[in-house]
């Protein structure tokens, strides 16, 4: 049981990792939604692809308020919410099968 206990234990870590990374990635994408970014630029390209899916399901729920856009925040507090019951949860999964 130890081999499964190491393996929900490195997912935990894993997802808490990725996470993490998506944060900054819809971070950067607001910042780039401030100026006036090239939208052929491959970078901005590959931040518009990976969070539109998500910010477009934010967006029809709650949609942008006198020009501010809230869905990345949103996103982000998901995202902090998911981490934080999320990755603990499967840490004590993991801790409880030792």
């Amino acid at each position: 049981m130890f081999m499964l206990s190491n393996f929900i234990l490195a997912l935990a870590k894993l997802i808490n990792v990725v996470l993490s990374a998506y944060i900054w990635i819809v971070i950067a994408r607001a910042v780039i939604s401030w100026v006036n970014a090239d939208p052929y630029n491959p970078i901005v390209r590959f931040l518009i692809q990976i969070t539109d899916p998500l910010l477009s399901r934010i967006r029809r729920i709650l949609p942008p308020m006198g020009g501010i856009d809230l869905s990345p925040m949103v996103l982000i507090l998901a995202i902090v919410f998911m981490q934080s019951f999320l990755v603990p949860t499967l840490q004590q999964i993991a801790v409880s099968l030792r």
